[in-house]
């Protein structure tokens, strides 16, 4: 595991006992085919549904007030229309150990993580969300925990090495967790979660890669921008974990960290985030096509955020928290359709 061995040999690692559980995304132009040269076929009573077109646009649809103000929540949609939002840091930046659901209603307090942690990864695996890793006031930590839809934390396992600043997506029964730091070195891996299985390393990233906005589209992740550890990066990369390969398919116009990603109708949205100056942040939504087309405008937060919580329920996106330019951080849960 070239990143994660290195940082474990360098003796990074931290284990922290934490009792949680369960918590909670493109490739190449098709070959042209030839027409057909055969009659066509007779006419049957079943007709082809048309295809809905992928969104183009989000928009707030909806405003709801989360229990504290929080940035860098872990968002995971736990299915059945539940979502939690997960850690993250408070107005003074305070690591918090608040388990909070976002949907369905009002936002509400549900449970708290055995220890206050910030920078966890979240994706969804068997109906619970799964927080991978963290940083707490003792440094990161290499546990993996799994929240229940109802605030209900249970230990689930570690990672290789201890780490923080991770994103994550899942698909199929895979969680995957992507990047992270270990406190001296940004990481490059790829790791693939099964719930009772140790870590697989999948694929190595081009970058070390920190804060990074990512989602899954079919059988692939996408990654947009990030941190290399130093600065703010642009590239958009396509993961296959089965082959193990990893694409730039498009650049992001300008580097954007501490963005946050999600999946609407096969479109990967990438919205806010914020460049290598703290006060840089942008309200932007872009939208980018899995096929790598060039990202496109697609709709405006209603406030320049980074360092927000992003997740997919039903046909919504939901948006946790942030941090302003001003240094704010917010309480706001907006839900945004698209249009």
């Amino acid at each position: 595991m070239n990143d994660v061995k290195a940082a474990a040999a360098a003796g990074v690692a931290l284990a922290l006992a934490v009792v949680m559980g369960a918590c909670g995304g493109a490739g190449g132009a098709g070959t042209a085919s030839t027409a057909a040269t055969r009659p066509a076929a007779p006419a049957t009573r079943t007709t082809a549904r048309a295809a809905v077109p992928a969104p183009t646009h989000l928009r707030v649809v909806a405003r709801r007030t989360l229990p504290a103000p929080v940035q860098l929540p872990a968002v995971a949609a736990t299915g059945g229309g539940n979502a939690l939002a997960i850690g993250g840091l408070d107005a003074a930046d305070a690591s918090v150990a608040d388990v909070v659901r976002i949907a369905p209603g009002a936002p509400k307090l549900v449970g708290h993580l055995p220890a206050a942690a910030h920078d966890l990864g979240a994706a969804a695996l068997r109906g619970k969300a799964y927080v991978f890793g963290g940083g707490t006031a003792a440094g990161p930590i290499a546990t993996i925990a799994a929240v229940g839809p109802g605030g209900t934390v249970r230990p689930a396992g570690h990672l290789p090495v201890a780490m923080s600043d991770t994103s994550a997506a899942t698909i199929g029964g895979t969680a995957y967790v992507i990047g992270g730091y270990t406190t001296t070195t940004p990481l490059r891996s790829v790791l693939a979660i099964v719930p009772g299985h140790a870590a697989r390393d999948v694929a190595t990233l081009p970058h070390p890669l920190r804060y990074a906005a990512v989602a899954a589209v079919g059988r692939r992740l996408l990654i947009a921008g990030g941190t290399d550890g130093v600065h703010a990066r642009r590239e958009v990369l396509s993961v296959d974990p089965a082959r193990h390969r990893v694409t730039v398919i498009a650049r992001l116009p300008a580097p954007l960290g501490h963005a946050a990603g999600a999946v609407l109708g096969g479109t990967f949205f990438v919205l806010g985030g914020r460049g290598d100056g703290l006060t840089h942040q942008r309200a932007t939504i872009w939208a980018v096509d899995p096929a790598g087309r060039r990202p496109r405008r697609a709709g405006r937060l209603p406030l320049a955020l980074s360092d927000l919580g992003a997740v997919t329920v039903g046909d919504h996106v939901l948006v946790a928290g942030g941090r302003d330019a001003s240094g704010r951080v917010h309480d706001e849960l907006w839900t945004l359709a698209a249009r």
